[in-house]
């Protein structure tokens, strides 16, 4: 478990990102949160749960629902468009602006 020290993100949300270890090893999707304070981050279609719910006035019928758990910060890797796969990532200065490049092929990663 980590410190009460926050981590700090390098991947945001809506990033597209590629899970490198555990039981989702492979699979990528879309970034729907992170929580800098546990460094877990939550994707699309990824380590999903199966979830019992009792009947309640948001859900009138309750029965079972499928939900995304969240994952380590450090299982995953930003996707580079150009390389198609999860790559590190570095930061270059354009302008007076940071952005985030791939370390591989040297193209943006900003959407």
């Amino acid at each position: 478990m980590m410190n009460a020290e926050r981590v700090k993100s390098k991947i945001r949300k809506n990033d597209l990102v590629q899970v490198i270890s555990g039981r989702e090893k492979g699979k990528s999707g879309k970034v729907l949160g992170v929580n800098t304070k546990t460094g877990r981050i939550t994707v699309e279609k990824v380590n999903m749960v199966k979830r019992h719910t009792k009947p309640s006035q948001a859900n009138p019928q309750g029965g079972i629902l499928e939900r995304e758990l969240p994952l380590a910060y450090s299982n995953v890797l930003l996707m580079c468009a150009k390389c198609s796969r999860g790559v590190r990532h570095g930061h270059k200065m354009v302008g007076d602006k940071k952005i985030r490049v791939c370390k591989k092929c040297d193209t943006s990663l900003e959407a």
